[in-house]
């Protein structure tokens, strides 16, 4: 079923050209028996723009993050991707739309390297059979070297050909939480989901972090929806955002409309300063 409205795109304050919606949530409801996580809440994605989700501890971001990634199925409501409605999935299947994220908790393979964490996101892509990649040879041993030739340039990107092969348990958090980023993006992505980025950094790292997200965007395309607790990361990463408490949307628009939103300033950013 196609979507009917919020198809434009618009221009940002700095002048980027962002598509049509490639996203959309439409009075989205999540139940957990009595409990409401999320209530009602509409909002939308752009193709190729920054979209954050903030809010204070409780506020159901992670709920609606995981309503996005397929992982949670809503009460009621409805999730649009790239115009067409989308039911059920398993997350293989979500990844295979072109949907990947990170999580608030590091999730690696502590005893496997860097290398092979990040080969992992590349497994919903993989044809060869079972027995042809035991015996790997021929056309399984060509796809895994095209493979290996994508993790490679992601390691580029990435800043962390120095550790490929050091197993990811021996890393810092910093570069464990790049290493999450490399894997998310080995399945290359057309939404990337980020829980919480930057949380646990010190500043040099956000720093890094924020200039990854920054050229994820602009080099390749690569929409994106975080969380982020770090109001100041939020304001000048994001194109748009949208503000929740308690599981219902109390703001939604630019960093500005949303920094001088006064439902938000009382709920969540604390008193307007000039």
């Amino acid at each position: 079923m196609p979507v009917s409205h919020a198809q434009e795109g618009y221009v940002t304050a700095e002048g980027r050209q962002i598509g049509g919606t490639l996203m959309e949530l439409r009075n989205i409801t999540l139940r957990f028996g009595g409990v409401v996580a999320i209530k009602d809440i509409s909002f939308d994605i752009h193709d190729g723009e920054i979209r954050a989700i903030i809010g204070p501890n409780g506020a159901g971001k992670s709920s609606m993050l995981n309503v996005i990634s397929g992982f949670y199925i809503p009460t009621e409501g409805d999730v649009y991707f790239k115009k067409v409605k989308r039911g059920p999935m398993k997350p293989y299947e979500v990844a295979r739309l072109g949907i990947a994220r990170t999580f608030q908790n590091i999730a690696l393979f502590d005893g496997m390297s860097v290398l092979d964490n990040i080969m992992t996101g590349r497994l919903t892509m993989i044809k060869s059979g079972l027995l042809s990649q035991a015996i790997w040879y021929g056309a399984a041993a060509r796809e895994e070297y095209q493979h290996r030739e994508k993790v490679e340039r992601i390691i580029d990107f990435l800043e962390i050909q120095n550790i490929r092969k050091t197993p990811v348990g021996r890393l810092p958090y910093g570069l464990k939480k790049r290493v999450e980023l490399a894997r998310a993006l080995a399945a290359e992505p057309k939404l990337l989901l980020l829980d919480e980025p930057m949380a646990g950094m010190n500043v040099e790292e956000k720093e890094d972090m924020s200039r990854f997200i920054l050229d994820l965007n602009d080099e390749f395309g690569t929409t994106i929806c975080l969380i982020e607790h770090d109001m100041g990361v939020v304001m000048d990463l994001s194109d748009r955002v949208v503000v929740m408490d308690y599981g219902r949307k109390i703001g939604d628009g630019t960093p500005d409309e949303v920094r001088n939103n006064q439902d938000v300033i009382d709920a969540y950013l604390g008193v307007a300063h000039d």
